[in-house]
Order: structure tokens, then sequence, then C-alpha cells
């Protein structure tokens, strides 16, 4: 755990340790510890919400379609700058509602020019729709799930104060398995030694609903910035790790799969959203969130790397967990 001196000065030299010693952690990563996990992710209503990519990519004026499962789903903005939502085809011909102009709160076919809602009232139904000021959602109708009036979300730091950089990714496996593998963070100094080291798990004050950890996040082979850490899931498809103790506390990891379907062969194929939300009281910490436009691709290069692995994870875990794989 960071000490009182780490909070001061929050680099520390602590030195990668060499592949023989690094202790293996294979017997605290039981598959029933994680399916406990999982089993308790997986029983969290998310209220048909789902996250359908980042708050900056739906632009004033202009229509997105994204999918949840088999449905297209367009997005635009109001007037006002909020978040609208519908069915992401037109229900005159068909025609799919993506880059179209905006009106008011209407979206306006590039077809024919038909204003939706407002000229094809009551077959064509609006969705429920939230942008957080990171993430955008959308409510579906989902079975098993009890609508709520808004996503249920973890704490986050205060727009005003905080850094939020958002990287999506499409893998050949089902929610389930993403999530899963944010629930095994004993694979983390195994798997991601560039990133993370001297990482274990709390048992003491850990449960099936809150995995605590301490790690250290690795800036060269000399350096790290030590932290605790917590994994919890506000609902069955959203992994979140925030940052109990040291360096950027308050700062979350949010993951975030959304099922779009199956690809021609006919596996399932999710999108992975990670929100990074980052925040620090020291100074150079405000110098650094005028510079965003410029560290944000840093920030998301970073998580492409860290995805490369856990999507391979993830799919790797579907194609044994359904006996396409023999073990």
């Amino acid at each position: 755990m960071p000490t009182a001196a780490s909070r001061h000065i929050p680099v520390r030299r602590i030195p990668q340790p060499s592949p023989d010693a690094v202790r293996s952690t294979w017997r605290e990563a039981s598959l029933p510890r994680i399916e406990r996990a999982l089993a308790a992710a997986r029983s969290e209503d998310a209220g048909g919400w789902y996250v359908l990519g980042a708050s900056r990519d739906l632009r004033a004026g202009r229509s997105l379609v994204r999918r949840v499962g088999n449905r297209e789903v367009a997005l635009w903005r109001a007037h006002d700058g909020s978040v609208l939502a519908g069915p992401g085809a037109c229900p005159h011909m068909g025609a799919r509602l993506e880059g179209c102009d905006t009106d008011g709160t209407d979206v306006v076919c590039r077809w024919h020019g038909l204003r939706l809602p407002s000229e094809w009232p009551g077959t064509w139904a609006p969705l429920p729709a939230h942008d957080d000021g990171v993430l955008l959602w959308v409510q579906v109708p989902t079975s098993g799930e009890e609508p709520s009036s808004a996503p249920r979300t973890a704490p986050r730091p205060p727009a005003s104060a905080s850094f939020d950089a958002v990287h999506v990714r499409r893998a050949r496996c089902e929610a389930q398995d993403i999530i899963a593998n944010r629930l095994d963070p004993w694979h983390g100094a195994w798997f991601h030694p560039y990133a993370f080291s001297h990482l274990t798990v709390d048992e003491d004050a850990s449960t099936d609903h809150c995995l605590v950890t301490d790690v250290t996040f690795r800036l060269s082979r000399t350096w790290g910035v030590p932290v605790r850490a917590e994994f919890t899931c506000p609902d069955s498809r959203t992994v979140v790790m925030t940052i109990t103790d040291g360096e950027g506390e308050g700062s979350v990891v949010e993951t975030h799969a959304t099922p779009v379907g199956h690809d021609a062969n006919g596996l399932p194929l999710t999108v992975m959203t990670e929100a990074t939300i980052a925040s620090s009281p020291r100074p150079g910490f405000t110098a650094a969130r005028r510079l965003s436009p410029v560290l944000r691709p840093l920030v998301q290069r970073t998580q492409a790397r860290l995805w490369d692995d856990d999507l391979a994870y993830a799919e790797r875990r579907f194609l044994v967990r359904t006996g396409r794989v023999a073990t």
C-alpha cells in the first residue's frame, strides 16, 4: 500500500523484478474465485442501458449510427446539445440514418428529407438516451432487466478537475468474457509486465463484489507509481477500477461491454469501451489538462496496447468455455 511519503513523491524507485523472481499467481486466480465475482457482476441489473461510445464523437448537427445486439441505433444532438436516439433505419424506405443533418430535435433523413420523429409520429419511437459527459448511453428493451431512469454509474472525479480518454475496440466474444478479464487482476503483472508489477490482491479486504488490489504502475524498468485500487461492477456489463489510495486517488478506469450481434461465422461480437478518467490535486495536473488534445492520443495508445492483450484473453476465454478449443 502507498505510504505517506509516496503521496508527496508518487514516483518511486521500484525496479521491475526479473521474470524468474515474479511470484506465480495461478493458485490465487482460481476459476471458482473468478466465476463467483463474474456471477455477482452479472446479477447487477443494468436497466437496459448500453454504452455506445465517447461523448465527443457525437458532434452537433450530424448523426451517428451504432449497434446494440442486432438493433441499429441512431444518435444525434438536439439544438440544446442534449443527446437523442431512435431506430437506426428511416421508417420511410429503410435508409441508414448515418451522417444525417439535424433540425431542432429532429434527425433529417438524407434520402428524402423526412424529419424524425416529428414527421412520423408513433411507429418510429425515440429511445431513451443519456450523455454523462464522457460516454453516450442508450436504453433498449432487454430481457430480464427492469428499465431504469438512468444508467447505474460509479462515482467519478468532477469533470472540472479531471481528464478523460476513451478507447473503443471490437472483439469476437460475449460481454461476460470481457468482464471476466477485468475480474482477473491476478493476470496483470504476468500478461502486462510493461504496465504493472508488484500486484497483489488483498483477500482480507476483498469480496465477490469488490476486489482490492495493490499494484505498481510502471513508468520504466526502474521507476513506478504504487497505488491501491478497487474493482467493482455497478451493472452487469461494466467493471470500474477506482484508485482508492496513492497518486490519482479517485481516478477511475471504466470498462463497458456492449453486444453488437454476430460475425459471418456466427461468432458473437462485443464492443469494449474503456474510459479513463484521471484526476490529481497536484499543480502540474492542471497544466496537463490544458494539453488534453495532445495527451489524449498518448493515453489512448497505452489503452490500445493493453487491450491488444486483454481482448486476446477474452476471445480465448470464449473459445475455451464454449468448447471450440479443447483443453
